[in-house]
């Protein structure tokens, strides 16, 4: 079990780590295939020495594919510069993860409606 104050520690660094990595992904890439991109969430695993990092991706599903694609070319460029910037000893290793949740949000929102009307 872990205790509160670990838990915390965790959750900031997740938190500087999306705000490091959205700034990274939004100015600083060249690579023609990472199109539209914003990082939404980051979860530290494994005693902070994996992240997933969730993106979401404008576009369609082969334009999305391309932009993680990227992303994960991009790796250790994003991986140096988060050491540099953060000031810590070693940066997680990183897995890009297309956050699909808005589009099953949608997707519950259109079937809630669909419920809604026929109960008229």
């Amino acid at each position: 079990m872990e205790n509160r104050g670990q838990k915390y520690h965790r959750e900031r660094i997740g938190e500087a780590l999306r705000e490091e990595i959205g700034a990274l992904v939004e100015g600083e890439l060249g690579d023609p295939r990472i199109g539209l991109v914003s990082v939404s969430e980051v979860h530290l695993e494994g005693g902070s020495r994996t992240a997933r990092v969730f993106v979401v991706a404008a576009g369609d599903e082969t334009e999305a594919e391309q932009s993680i694609a990227g992303l994960n070319a991009a790796r250790g460029y994003i991986r140096h510069e988060l050491t540099r910037r953060l000031g810590v000893r070693q940066a997680p290793e990183l897995i890009f993860v297309l956050d699909r949740s808005e589009k099953y949000g949608g997707r519950i929102e259109e079937l809630l409606h669909r419920i809604q009307k026929r109960k008229r």
